[in-house]
């Protein structure tokens, strides 16, 4: 089985990975890794003694102090414990190849850390230093300083402090694997302390949490902690153990933490209060309980952890499948064919019925070319007046013998000249559904949103190739109209003297061929004739438009732009398959993070069961 060393150093590997990609817990929504692996938060109010716990552990005096919040970021202190004689440093994540063996200088680095990332002011961070700490004087064991519980607001402070504070450190205390080290002034109601407080709200069993009293040695006389410290005022799952710190008097002199740590056993055995818990008493015994208690919740979620390591990786898997795998080098031409040909047959499932939009061409013919049609003007261009003026001006000096032909064909090829009209419109209307089909195609296409210049350069060429298609259909369809004025069906007049013979004579004098019942008769058959006419068009100009423009979208949308394709160069193939830096840079994060939780589950499936 794993010793704690590789247990504890592992998850300390793990953390530091874990910050370098962004991930370094005290975030809200669903457990990351960092956040799975078991850590011990260190919490307190301010004064309580927290810094002066964490120094007496480490043997050094190392930490920030001051007046208000002198802790404003997470402080990740992994503790490494090397052989005797071995020399003392520190090496912090944001600066890995520099290691500190002045430990003031480490002060120093936290201080100036902290303020690269709040500024000068009093603002707080989640964004953890990591520090980690080799020496012969500690015991393997990873501690997270958070910043002090506060109850108002100093100058320079906003308003908000006091609960935002609040607000990060429960993030980090209410996750499950996290072991709370609540600190509390023994001089003061252990009913009133804020890290108890804190932790009886997430953790009300007590199992996550060690009560740690300090300032035992300042209480007034005649007064002890021994209730609390015997579990008996508050009862927790693991043993309270109390702390005997420096004093200010031993800070300001510089007083050795090894003679520090010595007084503070010399203080237990003396003590009549506490002389029968002196082997659950002190900063040594609090690291040793902390560093197995640590490993033996590790051993125990490893299970869950590796669960929880391969349900993402298949996540992360999926990810990078869904974003597309980066294109070999001589895969250019092959992948923009590939990724046409898929865009291709998207637009034609729309246009096919697989996908919607394609039916809003048919409704053009059934819809809006009817309605255009009866809007014609043909009642005025028909109307009495008009008919004479044009029958009248066809005549010039002579009037006409028997039927005004010349009239008859000014009236039809005036009223044919308006089918041009509504038939160019259905054209631009099928034009304007053909370019929103290659619009949603190509948005369809998820292949393709990896590629933005491939993409502006395939609607580019759909579009271009939508216009030619477009310029052939309106040809087409205004040659349709012009083909029904340049020739005209003869046998619809040839029943015009029969029909006429019923209503009257038609070879009545001249005097009555101005008469306005002749005028509205020739008015009349000019109308039935170009509602003829209309109704061929109805038919022919849908047959035109389908045939020019929808069956040459199908057929040959792209060809233009495959000729061109294959006459590039290798370099402008590439350059059309430049990608979005955006996504570029989530590739590249996601399979950071997917290699992070391969190697963390290589190296837990390597140590877990040593």
């Amino acid at each position: 089985m794993a010793t704690m060393e590789s247990l504890i150093g592992l998850v300390n590997r793990i953390q530091r990975a874990c910050t370098v990609l962004g991930d370094h817990g005290g975030g809200d929504g669903s457990l990351s890794l960092w956040e799975a692996l078991p850590s011990v938060a260190v919490v307190g109010g301010q004064s309580s003694g927290k810094s002066s716990v964490l120094e007496s552990v480490v043997g050094r005096d190392f930490l920030p102090r001051g007046s208000g919040i002198v802790t404003r970021r997470p402080l990740v202190l992994q503790l490494h414990k090397t052989d005797d004689g071995q020399t003392e440093y520190a090496e912090f994540l944001h600066a890995p190849k520099k290691k500190f063996t002045d430990f003031a200088a480490v002060r120093k680095e936290i201080a100036d850390e902290t303020d690269r990332i709040t500024g000068r002011t009093k603002q707080i961070s989640n964004v953890p230093i990591h520090l980690s700490i080799y020496s012969p004087n500690v015991v393997n064991l990873t501690l997270i300083d958070l910043p002090g519980l506060t109850k108002v607001a100093v100058e320079g402070q906003p308003d908000s402090i006091v609960q935002d504070i609040e607000n990060m450190v429960r993030s980090y205390v209410e996750k499950p694997n996290c072991i709370i080290l609540a600190i509390s002034p023994a001089n003061q109601d252990i009913a009133t302390s804020d890290a108890i407080k804190l932790a009886r709200e997430v953790d009300p069993s007590g199992e996550r949490t060690f009560g740690v009293l300090t300032k035992l040695d300042l209480m007034d006389k005649g007064t002890n902690a021994r209730d609390v410290l015997e579990g008996k005022q508050y009862r927790l799952q693991h043993p309270w153990v109390g702390i005997v710190n420096r004093s200010q008097q031993d800070i300001n002199k510089n007083v050795d933490m090894m003679a520090a740590r010595r007084r503070e056993r010399e203080y237990f055995m003396s003590s009549p209060d506490y002389g029968h818990l002196v082997d659950q008493m002190g900063s040594e015994y609090l690291a040793k309980l902390l560093s197995k208690h640590l490993e033996s919740v590790i051993r125990q979620r490893i299970p869950s952890i590796i669960a929880l390591i391969n349900k993402t990786i298949d996540q992360l898997e999926s990810e990078l499948d869904h974003l597309g795998r980066p294109i070999a080098a001589d895969g250019g031409l092959y992948t923009i064919l590939e990724l046409c040909r898929a865009f291709d047959r998207v637009f034609k499932e729309h246009l096919d019925g697989g996908r919607p939009g394609g039916d809003r061409i048919y409704g053009v013919f059934d819809n809006q070319l009817p309605a255009a049609l009866k809007k014609l003007p043909f009642d005025r261009h028909l109307s009495l007046q008009n008919v004479r003026k044009v029958v009248s001006e066809a005549d010039g000096y002579q009037p006409h013998l028997i039927a005004p032909e010349q009239g008859y064909r000014r009236l039809i090829d005036s009223s044919l000249s308006f089918f041009k009209g509504p038939a160019e419109a259905s054209v631009d209307a099928v034009h304007f559904v053909l370019k929103e089909l290659v619009r949603k195609s190509i948005s369809e296409t998820e292949a393709l949103k990896r590629f933005p210049s491939l993409t502006a350069e395939i609607a580019a060429a759909a579009n271009e190739a939508l216009e030619r298609f477009r310029e052939d259909s309106r040809k087409t369809v205004l040659r349709l109209v012009e083909m029904e004025s340049a020739y005209l069906t003869v046998e619809f007049f040839r029943k015009l003297p029969l029909e006429g013979e019923k209503g009257g004579n038609p070879t009545a004098p001249n005097m009555d061929r101005y008469a306005d019942n002749h005028l509205r008769r020739i008015g009349t058959n000019v109308l039935s004739y170009v509602n003829m006419v209309c109704d061929t068009l109805r038919n022919s100009i849908p047959k035109a438009a389908v045939y020019c423009q929808v069956r040459e979208a199908k057929r040959s949308l792209l060809d233009h732009f495959y000729s061109q394709v294959g006459k590039r160069e290798k370099q402008q193939l590439g350059q059309m398959l430049d990608e979005d830096p955006t996504l570029m840079e989530k590739r590249q994060a996601i399979a950071k993070r997917l290699e992070l939780y391969k190697a963390a589950r290589d190296e837990i499936d390597a140590v877990a069961w040593k």
